[in-house]
């Protein structure tokens, strides 16, 4: 399975479309316009089909991370945050 595949399989679970899929790369800082975007979700055989490299597809799991689950606290919030709730 290719990182295309991965990437298609991903944006059809998640109901992703290409707008979504920029803001979600720019949440990581990784910009992309839509027609490089579509260039991965193109059949292998058409002229302007492109691989997804590992880079690419790193950067949109990050942000995918990011857009479900938020940002990540910094490390002397969640712990401030874990005290609270003990001392409850």
């Amino acid at each position: 399975m290719t990182n295309n595949d991965i990437f298609k399989k991903l944006r059809v679970a998640h109901k992703l479309r290409d707008d979504d899929i920029v803001n979600i790369m720019k949440l990581v800082d990784f910009r992309m316009s839509k027609s490089e975007l579509n260039a991965f979700f193109r059949r292998e055989d058409h002229p302007k089909y492109m691989e997804c490299g590992d880079q690419i597809l790193r950067n949109f799991l990050n942000g995918l991370i990011i857009h479900l689950r938020g940002p990540m606290p910094k490390k002397g919030e969640q712990q401030n945050k874990a005290k609270k709730k003990s001392n409850n």
